[in-house]
């Protein structure tokens, strides 16, 4: 089998100039770069790429760490990402945890032994802290407000006041009782949605009644179950407030059954603007979701300007409130 040696014997150059050619190094006229091509080309050279990479220590690869990969919502932010990786010529590989610390940290011991060159983390199970000590392996990029972090970039959304700004809409359309469907409870931006709802409630004088808050969704069957436990209350809530439109989606169709009338009965405001929403008239908020994940991937390569940015979220109005 050729190597890099009868490479250079057969073009007449040195092994180190044929390894220039290989490294695309810029140091290498034209003619000698173009007679050694064409001697590889002739010989059925492969470029041993895993070599090439590790010699340079870099793996044009990076991991990008999600809880379920089948939610629309990291869908579309892992098309963002994919498209990205396509115009740089980078790979990634998906990394699901369905929130198991465990799998997170496989995630950083990978970007620690140079397996991948960053990591986009798009919901985060660990501690920051914990976190922050891998930045010195390679960058490391997360989906949440990381404004006062000097070791790790993020792009993300104000999920503080893009809740308060739902419940606004609820409260200005006549609603008191108002519910709230969520994934988990822990993490950074769960913490600013719990926390915007408890304070609007305050704010508002109104009670709060944690029936109505309604955890551990995130798939379309979610919503039948939240109905189950709504049509249980005797006093149950006017609208619900999703933070997603899959979820929202569940409750729509499973109310439909049952006989609640959307919006007279049960108003409902989501999250992302999914085909579900469109499909299903669902008043929801629009994220620029494959947007964010284009930027998290540059800010993973190093080819973001901004370490830092916030994202615009657009409500969009249908029947569902």
């Amino acid at each position: 089998m050729t190597n890099i040696r009868d490479i250079a014997k057969m073009a007449g150059v040195s092994v180190t100039t044929v390894s220039r050619v290989i490294n695309n190094h810029p140091y290498v006229s034209e003619e000698k770069r173009n007679h050694v091509l064409e001697v590889m080309k002739k010989t059925n050279y492969q470029i041993n790429m895993k070599a090439v990479q590790l010699s340079k220590g870099k793996s044009q690869m990076i991991g990008v760490v999600v809880p379920f990969a089948t939610n629309p919502f990291f869908g579309l932010l892992i098309e963002g990402i994919a498209n990205q990786a396509v115009k740089h010529h980078f790979h990634f590989v998906l990394i699901q945890t369905n929130y198991e610390k465990e799998r997170e940290q496989e995630a950083l011991n990978m970007l620690k032994h140079k397996q991948i060159d960053g990591l986009i983390i798009t919901s985060r199970i660990a501690e920051m802290q914990e976190v922050e000590a891998y930045v010195p392996y390679g960058e490391i990029v997360v989906c949440e407000n990381a404004t006062n972090n000097q070791l790790i970039s993020s792009v993300y959304l104000d999920h503080y006041q893009v809740i308060f700004r739902a419940l606004q809409y609820l409260y200005n359309h006549g609603h008191r009782k108002i519910g709230y469907c969520t994934g988990r409870e822990s993490g950074a931006n769960s913490y600013y949605r719990k926390k915007a709802y408890k304070e609007f409630l305050e704010e508002k004088e109104l009670s709060y009644d944690s029936s109505y808050v309604f955890t551990d969704n995130f798939f379309f069957e979610d919503g039948h179950e939240i109905v189950s436990k709504i049509v249980s209350m005797k006093n149950p809530p006017t609208a619900l407030l999703v933070t997603s439109d899959g979820v929202a989606a569940g409750i729509l169709t499973a109310g439909e059954k049952v006989g609640i009338n959307v919006p007279d009965e049960l108003a409902i405001i989501a999250f992302d603007n999914q085909p579900s929403a469109k499909m299903l008239d669902i008043t929801t908020f629009e994220v620029p979701l494959v947007q964010m994940g284009e930027k998290l991937f540059l800010q993973a390569i190093g080819k973001y300007p901004i370490r830092h940015e916030e994202l615009e979220v657009t409500l969009i109005e249908r029947k569902t409130v």
